[in-house]
């Protein structure tokens, strides 16, 4: 398992390196695909994949997609928003046309597919879109990643020195506190020395490239921990494992890139108010 998790792990590193350097259309399709697969994974864990709410709904982000790919940043709030309100108003249309064959819980699961993990996982497409974004979507992995992977070290460290303290032992019994708190230093940390190295590079924030990358990725790991238990959290509920076996040794997209969906979001909207006018 643990070399099938190897494999699988430096294969989507890989992928997401091509993809998100090359950007564009490539990272645009990416990101749709994740955010639709992700769907999937999360309207058959809620039991509406094989209902016509959800198939609006997956209508409803590919829509959203087109929309802000095709419309400047300006025009991306107003309009992205506009195609969202359209998917829920024909929701609603089909709820009332179909009464009573779908109930409320139905139109709820599919509204909630389309936020998460619909619209979220595309920030990360946004902010690779921003004024040199090309630097600052690689936050998002720092922040994500990086968070996870300290925090796993720092905690493995801990357990056997000292007496570790279980930060959610109903939703995930192997996080601890020390855990969480070595991840948010260490991306941090990470943050900061990413915006030393490319400060030259990023010279559009109202404060110092280093101060603005620490910051990201300090909200973006607290973020990421939030989501990731979010994930958890649903799956708890439904009493399932994996949200599917379509990455070996990881599970889906959903398992994978949990952490993603509110990390992406947070680091697009603070970049964002940190951008200089």
């Amino acid at each position: 398992m643990f070399v099938k998790r190897l494999i699988s792990g430096i294969v989507l590193v890989i992928i997401a390196v091509i993809f998100v350097s090359l950007g564009g259309w490539f990272l645009w399709g990416l990101c749709l695909a994740l955010s639709i697969g992700g769907m999937f994974e999360m309207y058959r864990v809620l039991g509406v994949h094989k209902k016509a709410p959800a198939y609006v709904g997956y209508a409803t982000v590919a829509l959203y997609y087109v929309v802000v790919a095709m419309v400047g940043r300006l025009d991306e709030s107003t309009y992205g928003f506009a195609s969202i309100i359209l998917g829920f108003l024909v929701i609603m249309t089909i709820y009332v046309a179909r009464f009573p064959k779908y109930n409320t819980d139905d139109i709820m699961k599919a509204v909630f597919g389309i936020i998460y993990p619909g619209v979220l996982l595309s920030c990360t497409y946004l902010l690779r879109s921003l004024t040199q974004g090309n630097y600052l979507v690689w936050l998002i992995f720092l922040s994500s990643w990086g968070n996870d992977t300290c925090a796993y070290c720092v905690g493995i460290i801990c357990k056997k020195i000292m007496k570790t303290h279980p930060m959610t032992p109903e939703l995930s019994p192997k996080k601890t506190v020390e855990g969480l708190i070595g991840g948010l230093v260490g991306c941090t940390l990470l943050g900061l020395l990413y915006g030393n190295i490319f400060a030259e590079y990023m010279n559009v924030f109202k404060v110092s490239p280093a101060a603005a990358c620490a910051l990201l990725c300090f909200a973006g790991g607290v973020l990421s921990v939030i989501g990731d238990l979010a994930a958890s959290a649903v799956k708890r509920n439904h009493d399932i494992k994996d949200y599917s076996n379509l990455i070996p040794g990881h599970g889906g997209i959903m398992d994978r890139f949990d952490s993603m969906t509110y990390s992406a979001p947070v680091l697009y909207f603070i970049s964002l108010l940190l951008l200089a006018a």
